[in-house]
């Protein structure tokens, strides 16, 4: 059981919630590399620093129960920035993909690049108001959240089910013609077909569990010659549905790529399936970047959403995660590097070629979740390559492909400093004029918002009594306010037109509220007696909260739950259960009360601290979102919009709210977008498509304007991207629409395929 899981599904916040960072030190930028790095270059001066910071921080050099000096923070000068490349820096377009590529679907995110484009435009402008549904397929295996964006080649869609099959259909139909069952919960995110080489046919590529699978497209039967009876072991730790990778695969010539769940890239032999090298995402001694750590904990500085691969360069491009855990760093000091960076990679052999952070030392759960997109913009009359990230707090990195350079200059403005003993925070965090945010993380006054005169007074004083600010970071006593846990951008990510250079991102505004408290309870000694109390927890709870109580993933630390619930609150959570925690009603009693003495240190398992940490230990109490006590936003609407920012200028063109909240009246559902899990695809029709919302609509608007022209209903919430394909001449739009997810809506299982009458 997950106690205290206060959202459903962990893909947006996807590190332990115990939470221990630390920032090291104060390095001011200098200027960008003259000339493009090679391949063999350390490429770490795309954000270069002079001498101020000495290196790896140790135990030995920085007093871990001190509180750093706000005084010499507020010396330094209020913004820094990273220059933007010149002209002459600037890699040049090479015009590839060729345009035929786009109309395919051979990838989850479409292509290579990720783009999510399409070039079909028999639906468009002025038809889509004619669309309707074709087919609907259920799986009736089960209901449960798919987020994996489905691919169709030659007229078959391949896709993950809820219960926990590959399928192929028929495109045309809906008609399933096989299903194969692997370990683990497959093609989380996505998955690839991959056409094959010399005698090589083609293969489906998938992680699930602990494993990367390849299977025949025309049979669904492993093939026996790849790895281990159509299977390969993955390096990293399998945690549960997510296993070692939830992000989707791609195929450079014969190596698959893959990135880890807990952390790493690797490449994998298409053919046979030997692991042919790996990325540390988190560096090993003696790599890049490896001096930006003291100590790290799994799941740092992971891929855990996608990626993109320029073909015609071999290069590999990745989005991470944050140093972990989450919002508190005083165990891991330093820049914390690779985590929340665009990273590139020699997609031959795993080689940093260069990176670029948006957050030194992260204390906010603010990765940069959404997969990078390949795009080509003009600047001064050039046609250049670039690749954008948007990220949870509203930015979006636009970067050269070769070099890692920003295309505008990337403005730092000085941070506060943190108030906890043995926190070190970062002295400056992004403060970026463009490309232009479509979302800013500090929550302020004017953001707060209620239905009637009581929420809003309800809303103004929790404001009241939070702290907030421009990266303000978590302290005792007071909760924290602020945006972007679940974006801005999430995984959904986004999509690039390459006609015209624009993209297209859904986004969320909500604000979330994080309490950090001390945690003053020793581990449990493995050694001791088991109690009555503990084995009880071992059976219903550890799974979720980890043996040490530390909580996994998502699931939140039970470690000081004393401090923060009554008796009566515990053991009405475990009979009830809470949001997505499933409750207990069937345990007995002698059982509920051995497991509340031991999660209040009544029953003597676990021994009291006689001597004083190392460092100080905190935790937070979860991640609840800014609601007010009926279960809307307390932030001013929308609260989800679909925005267009145009990169070759890096202004936003429009934002327009994304669905709304059915609870709502029909008066203001029109105002208010909402929280959405979904993201867009366009297309050479002029249209963009998204769904995600709590009303359960898939959505067309006018990629000029943003209007919506057309919407249509879903039997469950689709929370991932569309796909859009051609058979015979006829075009189609699909979509996974199976609910659940961090919205709390139903569960289902289907996909739902429309396209404009026959002729």
């Amino acid at each position: 059981m997950a106690f205290g899981q206060l959202v459903d599904g962990t893909i947006g916040c996807d590190g332990s919630i115990d939470a221990v960072r630390l920032s090291r030190g104060v390095r001011d930028v200098v200027s960008i590399p003259s000339k493009p790095p090679e391949a063999e270059d350390s490429t770490l001066g795309v954000w270069n620093f002079d001498d101020s910071s000495t290196g790896n921080a140790s135990a030995g050099n920085l007093k871990h129960w001190t509180v750093e000096s706000s005084t010499e923070r507020e010396a330094l000068p209020l913004y820094k920035t990273v220059p933007a490349a010149q002209a002459n820096e600037l890699t040049p377009a090479n015009g590839l993909p060729r345009r035929e590529v786009y109309r395919t679907w051979n990838r989850s995110h479409g292509d290579s690049g990720g783009t999510r484009f399409s070039a079909l435009d028999q639906i468009h402008r002025g038809n889509v108001g004619q669309l309707q549904k074709v087919w609907t397929y259920h799986s009736r295996d089960g209901s449960n959240n798919i987020q994996c964006n489905p691919v169709i080649v030659n007229g078959v869609l391949y896709a993950p089910t809820p219960g926990k099959h590959v399928v192929a259909v028929d495109a045309a139909t809906g008609v399933e013609l096989w299903r194969f069952k692997p370990e683990g919960r497959p093609a989380f995110r996505g998955l690839v077909y991959w056409e094959g080489r010399g005698n090589t046919g083609p293969r489906l590529f998938f992680p699930s569990g602990k494993h990367l699978y390849a299977v025949h497209p025309a049979t669904g039967k492993p093939v026996e010659s790849f790895g281990k009876a159509g299977r390969t072991e993955l390096p990293g730790a399998a945690h549960g549905d997510f296993g070692a990778a939830t992000a989707g695969p791609t195929v450079f010539e014969n190596i698959i790529i893959q990135p880890g769940f807990e952390r790493d890239v690797w490449g994998f032999h298409a053919e046979t399936g030997e692991r042919l090298w790996t990325f540390h995402t988190v560096p090993h001694p003696g790599e890049p970047g490896h001096e930006t750590w003291d100590r790290t904990q799994p799941y740092a500085a992971n891929c855990w959403a996608g990626m993109a691969l320029d073909e015609a360069r071999g290069i590999a491009y990745i989005t991470t995660g944050g140093p972990k855990p989450n919002f508190i760093g005083v165990d891991h000091l330093g820049d914390n590097l690779f985590a929340n960076c665009v990273v590139a990679i020699d997609a031959r052999t795993g080689r940093y070629r260069w990176h670029f952070q948006e957050i030194r030392h992260d204390l906010w759960d603010l990765d940069i979740s959404a997969p990078p997109n390949l795009g080509t913009i003009t600047r001064n009359g050039q046609r250049i390559d670039v690749v954008a990230a948007c990220t949870k707090v509203g930015n979006t990195l636009l970067l050269d492909r070769v070099t890692g350079k920003p295309i505008f200059p990337f403005r730092l403005r000085r941070a506060p400093t943190s108030s906890l003993p043995g926190e070190r925070t970062a002295p400056y965090q992004p403060d970026v004029e463009l490309p232009e945010p479509f979302l800013n993380m500090e929550f302020t006054e004017a953001d707060v918002w209620g239905r009637n005169e009581e929420m809003e007074q309800w809303a103004k004083s929790r404001f009241a009594s939070a702290t907030r600010g421009f990266y303000v970071p978590c302290s005792e006593g007071r909760a924290n306010l602020f945006y972007g846990i679940d974006g801005g951008a999430e995984w959904t990510g986004s999509c690039i037109d390459p006609d015209t250079g624009r993209l297209y991102v859904t986004a969320n505004h909500v604000g979330w509220i994080i309490s950090a408290f001390r945690d003053d309870e020793p581990s449990d000694d493995p050694s001791a007696p088991k109690t009555h109390g503990r084995r009880v927890y071992e059976q219903a709870c550890m799974s979720c909260h980890g043996p040490t109580r530390l909580g996994v993933s998502t699931c939140p630390p039970l470690r000081g739950l004393r401090h923060r619930v009554t008796d009566e609150v515990l053991r009405k959570q475990i009979r009830e259960g809470k949001n997505a925690m499933p409750g207990l009603p069937d345990l007995p009693e002698a059982d509920l009360g051995a497991l509340v003495d031991y999660l209040m240190l009544r029953d003597g398992s676990i021994k009291p601290r006689d001597t004083t940490p190392e460092r100080p230990r905190y935790s937070v109490t979860g991640y609840p979102k800014f609601y007010d006590p009926d279960g809307f936003p307390a932030s001013k609407p929308p609260w989800g919009t679909l925005n267009c920012i145009d990169l070759n200028t890096g202004k936003r063109l429009w934002r327009v709210p994304l669905g709304f909240d059915p609870r709502l009246p029909d008066s203001e559902k029109n105002k208010t977008g909402s929280e959405n899990y979904g993201g867009a695809i366009v297309t050479a029709g002029g249209l963009v498509f998204c769904a995600g919302t709590r009303d359960n609509l898939i959505r067309a608007f006018d990629k000029e304007t943003g209007q919506e022209l057309w919407a249509a209903p879903l039997p469950w919430t689709g929370n991932a991207p569309p796909s859009t394909y051609e058979i015979n001449g006829k075009q189609f739009v699909v979509i996974a629409a199976t609910g659940g997810n961090k919205l709390g809506t139903p569960y289902g299982d289907a996909y739902v395929a429309f396209s404009l009458p026959n002729r």
